[in-house]
């Protein structure tokens, strides 16, 4: 099968196709016909290696331990292994498994549900991760019907998401933040406000919202309370900055410590899918109160461009890989 392969860590340059033996389910694993894979920021830092932090995590010190990267999968189920009882060949199918930028890999069977008969295989293949993301802090947020959500990073893959789930699960207003050329993508998902960062500062206090989405920003602390309401809560969705060791999550970690002195509720996410919020989020696409944001799709053979995209900040939503 062909496969898109690392051996070292790098810029996306080092991204190659190649031949490889075609992967064979073990206990509570499907062999998938990949049809389709999605890319976000954490495809990129496991390409790059970066954070270091992430490398003593346990995804190689001095090489990655897997050569295919790729987690977000749409696909036909070819075969299934021992033990496994809910699907069976034929299936179409999406969710995460390991090494999605392949014609072919296995996933586990709670890693999967049977794809939204609304979305091309592409669309389903950008939605677990972030969107699991998105779901997750929303809920940590402990939304109410009729609050005030602002969204920062709202074009971006979880927070086209974000803004769709705020309105989906009662938001009355949703404020998201991105440059002027996206306001139209995030109007289009529902916000009922846009502001553009670099003529606004969403954080100067002439608002107040019951839920804060800060997600990947680099704001302080400080300035992000100023705008939540009494009683309000900030969720810290990861953070990107150039940081070699921690790549901005020390400012999420700070906020760790200062959570327990202050007023407002302060929680920290990371992306973490679960199966139930697999189905949680196909129902809601199977509703229509949720549709994946895709910025452009590229063949395997151009996964290199597709990661490069991402880098550049230039994206839409969300980029898939068809296979």
């Amino acid at each position: 099968m062909r496969a898109m392969v690392q051996d070292v860590y790098g810029t996306p340059d080092v991204l190659r196709l190649d031949e490889m033996a075609r992967p064979v389910p073990g206990p509570g694993e499907v062999l998938l016909r990949v049809r389709a894979a999605g890319v976000d920021m954490g495809v990129w830092h496991l390409v790059a290696g970066m954070p270091l932090a992430i490398r003593a995590a346990g995804f190689g010190l001095r090489a990655p331990k897997q050569r295919v990267p790729g987690m977000d999968v749409a696909g036909r189920v070819e075969a299934v292994g021992p033990d496994v009882t809910r699907l069976r060949p034929g299936d179409e199918v999406y969710g995460t498994c390991t090494g999605s930028f392949a014609e072919y890999a296995c996933a586990k069977e709670d890693e999967l549900a049977p794809r939204p008969s609304r979305l091309t295989p592409e669309q389903a293949a950008v939605v677990t991760i972030s969107g699991s993301t998105a779901l997750q802090a929303v809920r940590a947020g402990r939304l109410r019907p009729g609050g005030r959500v602002l969204v920062i990073g709202a074009s971006g893959g979880v927070g086209t998401y974000a803004v769709q789930l705020a309105k989906a699960l009662g938001a009355a207003h949703v404020t998201g933040v991105c440059s002027a050329g996206k306001a139209d993508l995030v109007r289009s998902l529902g916000a009922d406000e846009v502001l553009d960062y670099a003529r606004e500062d969403p954080t100067d206090g002439a608002r107040r919202y019951d839920l804060v989405l800060d997600i990947a920003g680099n704001h302080p602390l400080r300035r992000l309370r100023r705008v939540l309401a009494p009683g309000g809560t900030l969720v810290m969705v990861g953070g990107e900055t150039d940081g070699r060791w921690l790549g901005g999550y020390q400012r999420a970690l700070g906020a760790l410590v200062l959570s327990p002195f202050i007023r407002h509720r302060v929680r920290v996410l990371a992306s973490n899918p679960k199966p139930e919020d697999l189905r949680a989020l196909g129902e809601l696409i199977e509703s229509g109160s949720l549709t994946p944001a895709v910025d452009r799709t590229y063949p395997l053979a151009e996964v290199p461009d597709a990661v490069r995209r991402l880098k550049s900040g230039r994206v839409r939503g969300k980029i898939a890989i068809s296979v």
